[in-house]
């Protein structure tokens, strides 16, 4: 297709880039309103970094603003990373444009951006490089497509059908490559538990071509939007921006995103408290990575450190055997006043779930850990969203879990610090050096 080497770092644009950051940090909890603060500077500037001559004194007030924003809610950002990049980002910033620190605030006002023309339908005349699927007309071989998929407590689906149950708490990266990065938070279900699910997400797609801008998708909790961080439902202005398109399918259940220009489809799901995920795409865009050697946390490629993965089996065998209705003693959480003995568990997963497979294995296991019955769900709609995604109808079911050699999982070591915090902290010094090339 010649997609080339996707977007570089000048290419990315500094305000996604900068959003991105520190919106992905697993330290910020709900009484520090660090994202509220970044969400509403980069509001009011609609995302600007060098503001023509005339607008500097109101970049300038904005500025203030934001970083008034930060003090006054820095007693509960204490030792949150987020918040000391924003703390330093705006200092640079500040520096960069010559304002003062004193003088004028403005108020933050929210960006909304109108609909693109022919946002209903993809434009006919967008170029052929916007559609993946269009560019192989003149191979041999149509593209091989493959699928990954996070949901429940977590389980994980690589794309090459490996099946693992995860603690992966904090933030870890499900795919990285050169055309788009999605990021997972796991948060305890129970507390003092090491079970873990999907509590947020976040998806930016890179500048590519003539097709689409940057764009950031993010997903929280209680929140799932039908549009991406910036207001808009597609790619933004290019001649080929409807290759990207957000569908909202059930209103805060249910979100689908079309990436025509890389083949790709995800769905992103709303179960009870928690989300799922589920991708399809081509190989080609999978394995497009600039060091294969680097990618050791990318999860939907790699699977979980073997350091973090739950042994399911043994799990199933103490829940099977005798005192089958307590929590063996090594479970990964602990009892839950309305957990569910096993045969109840089996029972109910049953209903949704009648090929016993191992998404019905992972309900089960779900609500012996947790208790919540919408689980089911998400093991249920993991399930249906497989039948959709997968290419190969006979591996819609899968029946015996993937738990990695001790060789393969050393090479990848103890999870270092989650990347974006890492990435963050290496950025911080050079965000004039991004400034000048975004």
């Amino acid at each position: 297709m010649g997609m080339g080497r996707g977007a570089g770092p000048s290419a990315l644009g500094f305000w996604p880039t900068f959003a991105f950051l520190l919106c992905s940090f697993p330290a910020a909890t709900s009484s520090c309103k660090i994202l509220k603060c970044n969400s509403e500077f980069w509001s009011a500037t609609a995302g600007s970094h060098a503001p023509a001559p005339d607008d500097a004194p109101e970049f300038c007030a904005a500025l203030r603003t934001y970083a008034l924003c930060t003090r006054r809610t820095a007693r509960t950002c204490r030792g949150d990373l987020a918040y000391h990049s924003a703390v330093h980002g705006i200092e640079d910033l500040m520096s960069q444009h010559n304002c003062s620190k004193d003088g004028p605030t403005s108020q933050p006002h929210l960006r909304t951006l109108p609909p693109p023309p022919g946002d209903s339908q993809e434009r006919s005349d967008s170029p052929e490089i916007c559609h993946y699927e269009k560019s192989f007309h003149n191979r041999a071989a149509a593209p091989n497509y493959t699928h990954c998929g996070l949901f429940g407590d977590p389980h994980l689906r690589t794309f090459t059908d490996r099946f693992q149950t995860c603690k992966v708490q904090g933030a870890w990266p499900l795919i990285d490559n050169n055309y788009l990065n999605v990021q997972v938070t796991n948060t305890p279900v129970l507390p003092g538990s090491a079970a873990t699910a999907t509590s947020k997400l976040t998806i930016i797609f890179k500048n590519f071509q003539e097709c689409v801008d940057q764009k950031v998708y993010q997903a929280e909790m209680d929140e799932l939007p039908a549009a991406f961080a910036d207001g808009s439902k597609n790619g933004g202005d290019k001649h080929g921006a409807n290759s990207l398109k957000i569908t909202e399918k059930v209103s805060g259940q249910h979100v689908e995103i079309q990436a025509k220009y890389i083949g790709t489809t995800i769905v992103v799901r709303q179960v009870g408290g928690y989300l799922t995920f589920a991708v399809r795409m081509p190989e080609e865009v999978v394995n497009a990575v600039e060091d294969r050697d680097s990618q050791g946390l990318y999860l939907c490629l790699r699977g979980c450190p073997l350091n973090q993965q739950i042994d399911f089996q043994a799990f199933r065998a103490g829940a099977e055997g005798p005192g089958a209705r307590r929590l063996p003693a090594a479970s990964p959480a602990p009892s839950a006043p309305d957990t569910f003995p096993y045969e109840t568990a089996v029972a109910k997963c049953k209903e949704k779930l009648p090929v016993e497979d191992l998404y019905y294995q992972a309900c089960v296991f779900d609500l012996l850990t947790t208790g919540d019955v919408n689980f089911t769900l998400a093991a249920y709609y993991a399930l249906e969203d497989v039948k959709m995604l997968h290419s190969n109808k006979d591996k819609l079911h899968l029946y015996e879990r993937t738990r990695e050699p001790p060789g393969r999982a050393a090479a990848a070591g103890p999870p270092p610090a989650p990347w974006p915090l890492l990435g963050s902290l290496l950025l911080s010094p050079l965000f004039p050096v991004l400034l000048e090339t975004a």
